[in-house]
């Protein structure tokens, strides 16, 4: 399965959102995910085995329990993907942090200007 077939899913991303944050169990990621979506603990199974039998999550059992953690390596795939086009966003993302910065410094200016004024005697 593709990368984008398997993140094409709004279930899957959330559940491997869930899974950035830390090792998470079976049980704790179905909790999460049928509240959000609705969905039956069969269905979520069935989501962690595509990310599983894809890559993009990892699993060990620790007792009864399957302990699920994301697997970085098809993430870097899709961020190397995304690199050919980053150049649509990145310099207008390098844009509006240089004009935040003379904003923030005309505003640190006008301040300081003012200040003088304000401990002049009248």
């Amino acid at each position: 399965m593709h990368a984008f077939d398997v993140l094409g899913e709004p279930v899957r991303r959330r559940i491997l959102e869930l899974l950035a944050e830390g090792e998470r169990s079976a049980g704790s990621v179905c909790e999460v995910i049928r509240t959000e979506f609705g969905i039956s603990q069969p269905a979520v199974s069935q989501h962690l085995r595509v990310l599983r039998d894809s890559g993009f999550a990892t699993v060990r059992p620790q007792g009864a329990r399957r302990l699920y953690a994301v697997n970085p390596e098809p993430l870097r795939e899709v961020d190397d993907w995304l690199g050919h086009f980053r150049r649509f966003w990145t310099p207008p993302l390098h844009a509006l942090a240089t004009e935040l910065a003379r904003g923030r410094r005309e505003r640190r200016l006008a301040t300081e200007a003012e200040e003088p004024e304000k401990r002049r005697p009248e």
